[in-house]
C-alpha cells in the first residue's frame, strides 16, 4: 500500500500557529489579486439559474468549443473536440491521468527538483520514479542527452514543467520539438504542465509544448486558469492534446467525479474567450513584485537570480546555510516570514528555498529585509 506524507504546507501551517511573530506567508501559491468583473459576472449569473445545480456530467459544448478556439488563438494549435478534457484543476489530471497509463512497476522520468504533485500519480500508480535531474548549468531543462537508453526504453511516462515550479526557468520552443523526438524514439507518453505560461516576465511570452509538431501524437498538456485569472478556489483546468489520453481519463473521471459545476464552466469560458487584457495586469503585477523582491534581497546581501517566469523565486541559501528546512523554520520562529524549503521539491531541491510572490511590492520588500537581517545575525 502506497502512504503519503502530510505536505510540507501542513507543516508550515502548524508552525505558524506557534509563532509569536506578525506572519508573512510566501509559501503557498494562492494568488491574492481577484477575478476580472466580467469572469464573476458569468459566474453569477450562471449560479443564479436553478438547473444549473444539477450534475454537469461532463463537459458542455461551449465550455470544449472556447478551449479549442482559445488554442487556436493563443498559441496557433488545431485542435478538435476529442483533444480536450476539462479538469477540477490540473492536479485531478496529474493524480489520475497516471491511472489509465501506468501499470504497477513502471519507470516515470519526472523533474528533480519539481513539484510535489508529479509523483503522486506515479506513487498511486505503483510505478517507479526515475529522476530527471535539474542543474542551473543546463538552464534547468531536462537534458535528454544523458538519459541512457536503457532507462529511456524503460519509461512509459515523463513529465515536464515549463515555466518551472520552483525553478521559475522558462523553455525555449526548441527544448518542446527535442521532446518530441525523444518522445517519439521510445514510445513514451508526455506530461507537460503548464500552470504559469501566461505568468512571465521582461517581455518574452510563455510556449505550450502542442506547438511542436507531433506533439499531440505522443502527449498532453495541462492549462490551468487558477494562476493566469486568478481562479485558485473554482478548481478549473484543462487537458489538452492526444485525443486516446484525453479519452482515457475522461472515461475514468466518469467513474469517480460528476462534472465540473456549470456555472464554473461558465467562468471558464469568459476568462478564455473574453477580453484579456487582465493577463497583461496581472504579469505586470507580478513583475513589479519580483523586481521589488530581487532588490531588496540584493541591498541586503542576498543577490540571487530574478525568476523568468512563475509566481515565486527560487533562491540557493547563503554558504553557511545547506537545510532548507532548519533555515525556514528558524525564518519562521524569528521573523515570522514562511518559506518553502528546497528539500520539499527533490533531493536537487536541497540548500534552496521557494519564495512566493504572493503580497505587493512593498510587503515583499518588507519580508525581504526581515530574511536578509535573520541571514547577517546568523552568520
Amino acid at each position: 500500500m502506497t502512504f503519503f506524507e502530510p505536505s510540507i504546507f501542513i507543516k508550515l501551517i502548524e508552525a505558524m500557529k506557534t509563532c509569536e511573530q506578525p506572519i508573512c506567508d510566501l509559501s503557498v501559491g494562492t494568488p491574492d489579486l481577484p477575478p476580472a468583473q466580467h469572469i464573476m459576472d458569468a459566474f453569477i449569473k450562471s449560479a443564479s439559474e436553478a438547473a444549473n445545480y444539477k450534475y454537469a456530467l461532463a463537459d458542455t459544448q461551449e465550455l470544449t468549443d472556447a478551449a479549442v478556439a482559445w488554442y487556436e488563438r493563443r498559441f496557433s494549435v488545431h485542435l478538435e473536440r476529442s483533444n480536450v478534457c476539462g479538469l477540477i484543476g490540473s492536479q485531478d489530471g496529474l493524480a489520475h491521468l497516471p491511472l489509465m497509463l501506468l501499470n504497477p512497476g513502471d519507470n516515470v522520468l519526472a523533474p528533480n527538483p519539481g513539484y510535489p504533485m508529479f509523483l503522486t500519480g506515479a506513487r498511486l500508480s505503483s510505478a517507479n520514479i526515475l529522476n530527471t535531474p535539474l542543474h542551473e548549468e543546463n538552464g534547468y531543462l531536462v537534458d535528454y542527452d544523458s538519459i541512457s537508453p536503457s532507462e529511456a526504453h524503460s519509461a512509459k511516462l515523463l513529465i515536464i514543467s515549463y515555466p518551472a515550479n520552483p525553478l521559475g526557468r522558462l523553455a525555449p520552443p526548441e527544448f518542446f520539438d527535442k521532446t518530441v523526438w525523444f518522445a517519439k524514439k521510445y514510445d513514451i507518453r508526455v506530461i507537460h504542465d503548464n500552470a504559469y505560461v501566461e505568468l512571465t516576465f521582461d517581455g518574452v511570452a510563455g510556449h505550450s509544448f502542442l506547438e511542436a509538431k507531433g506533439a499531440c501524437d505522443v502527449g498532453v498538456e495541462f492549462n490551468s486558469l487558477s494562476k493566469s485569472y486568478n481562479l485558485t478556489g473554482a478548481r478549473i483546468s484543462f487537458m489538452l492534446g492526444n485525443a486516446d489520453m484525453c479519452d482515457a481519463l475522461s472515461r475514468l473521471k466518469s467513474n469517480i467525479d460528476y462534472g465540473i459545476f456549470k456555472p464554473v464552466q461558465s467562468m471558464a469560458v469568459a476568462a478564455i474567450s473574453g477580453p484579456q487584457d487582465c493577463l497583461v495586469d496581472t504579469r505586470n503585477e507580478y513583475q513589479s513584485r519580483r523586481d521589488a523582491l530581487i532588490q531588496a534581497l540584493r541591498e541586503g546581501g542576498w543577490d540571487i537570480p530574478p525568476p523568468q517566469g512563475t509566481m515565486f523565486a527560487w533562491a540557493k541559501l547563503p554558504d553557511r546555510f545547506s537545510d532548507s528546512l532548519g533555515f525556514t523554520l528558524g525564518l519562521l520562529e524569528k521573523t515570522g516570514v514562511a518559506l518553502v524549503p528546497g528539500i520539499s521539491f527533490g533531493s536537487l531541491g536541497e540548500g534552496h528555498v521557494r519564495i512566493g510572490l504572493v503580497k505587493p511590492p512593498d510587503e515583499l520588500a518588507s519580508a525581504a529585509r526581515k530574511i536578509t537581517k535573520y541571514i547577517n545575525e546568523s552568520i
